[in-house]
């Protein structure tokens, strides 16, 4: 009797023990769908922090690195922290394929942030979307987004918004013929197909377009042969160094018109290497660039001062439009991660595409299923070069 009393009597502990055990591991359980939660959430990052676009990757590598430190130390998201993997992709799309492979089969991200080239982005849109890896690039052309797939996002506005932004001023200055030149890279080509895709309906003729070796040295060959068409303006579209030949080539041959380029122009270092004739450009981008001039009542102006702030402190350096875009792929991600409480996927992509009215540095970010870049033709302000700095454009 004894014996078995005993033995009842130890049956009943460890089914008590199992049973607190488990409700304690109820309490601890990841939310459903979160069944192999991580300590951290690992995010990839592919910059081009060396090569043709070190100009955009610089300054995205450390936004990101600076940005993901600060949500660490505020607690991080959903109570874990962000382990951030940055990787350099020496601006060529073979190395971000496999910097991509990498991030998903090996290191099992939740998410890619960047790459910084529409080029890199392109290359690896496919196998994010294949892997149900959630992809926010930094790059601009709509190529990227549009088509929409479902996984795959972009925080710089949309070239063809900037196209048209473009085509505004031009007819507030009477321009009607017109010069295109563009980089023969991805982003190149597509702002090429967006302005002889909106031309005629904005009443503009392109007179001449051609493309250049996006890693030349002298464009006066191509402007000479833009200046025989007597065009009244002239539009260069790309993101490499070489956009800043453009103003100095045309100084030298005389070709005495106004120079609009793409949004891809937001980083102070392309107008001093462009020199005293880089003063007069005219271009379409965010309201980072000129902060401080917004008015108090701009809802979007503290975060832009704030970050401003915090990167020119830290970094000694100007802050460009291209950091704001790894800062604004952050801000979505922990947005979504937030809004989905869950660690899942497929949760965090659902949540992202139904972000309304978020704040970000390129303008205020409207995400639904048919649109993954979420700003509209308000995301952009018509700046110019004064005195080699940017300013607001005035008529």
């Amino acid at each position: 009797m004894r014996n078995r009393f005993a033995k009842v009597i130890g049956l009943l502990v460890v089914t008590v023990a199992l049973c607190i055990s488990g409700l304690v591991m109820a309490a601890d359980a990841p939310p459903k769908g979160d069944a192999a939660l991580p300590l951290t959430i690992k995010v990839g990052a592919i910059f081009a922090v060396t090569g043709d676009a070190t100009n955009l990757g610089g300054p995205e590598y450390k936004t990101a690195e600076m940005l993901v430190e600060k949500i660490n130390k505020g607690g991080g998201v959903n109570g874990r922290k962000i382990e951030l993997i940055l990787k350099d992709s020496g601006s060529k799309p073979e190395n971000a394929i496999s910097l991509a492979k990498q991030f998903i089969e090996e290191d099992k991200v939740l998410a890619i942030i960047g790459p910084s080239t529409t080029g890199e982005t392109m290359a690896i849109k496919n196998i994010c979307q294949d892997s149900n890896t959630i992809l926010i690039s930094c790059a601009a052309a709509e190529d990227i987004v549009n088509p929409v797939a479902s996984y795959v996002f972009k925080t710089p506005q949309n070239d063809s918004d900037a196209v048209r932004r473009i085509f505004q001023v031009m007819r507030t200055k009477g321009i009607k013929k017109i010069g295109v030149i563009t980089s023969n890279d991805d982003f190149g080509m597509a702002g090429g197909r967006q302005f002889a895709n909106l031309a005629t309906l904005a009443g503009i003729t392109i007179a001449i377009s051609e493309a250049y070796d996006e890693h030349e040295t002298d464009l006066t060959g191509i402007l000479t042969r833009v200046k025989s068409h007597d065009v009244n303006a002239v539009v260069n579209w790309s993101t490499v160094p070489a956009q800043s030949l453009v103003a100095r080539n045309m100084k030298q041959i005389g070709l005495d018109v106004p120079l609009f380029q793409s949004h891809g122009f937001g980083n102070i270092k392309y107008v001093r290497a462009g020199g005293e004739a880089a003063n007069g450009t005219i271009f379409p981008c965010g309201h980072l660039l000129i902060a401080e001039q917004l008015p108090d009542s701009d809802l979007q102006k503290k975060l832009l001062v704030e970050y401003k702030k915090d990167y020119e402190s830290r970094y000694k350096e100007d802050v460009s439009t291209f950091g704001g875009h790894a800062y604004d792929a952050l801000l979505i991600l922990v947005e979504g991660l937030k809004k989905a409480n869950s660690f899942d996927r497929e949760r965090v992509r659902e949540a992202i595409e139904n972000i309304r009215g978020l704040f970000g540095t390129a303008g205020v970010f409207n995400f639904s299923s048919l649109d993954h870049n979420g700003l509209g033709l308000d995301a952009f302000e018509i700046l110019t070069v004064k005195d080699g700095n940017f300013a607001i454009y005035k008529k």
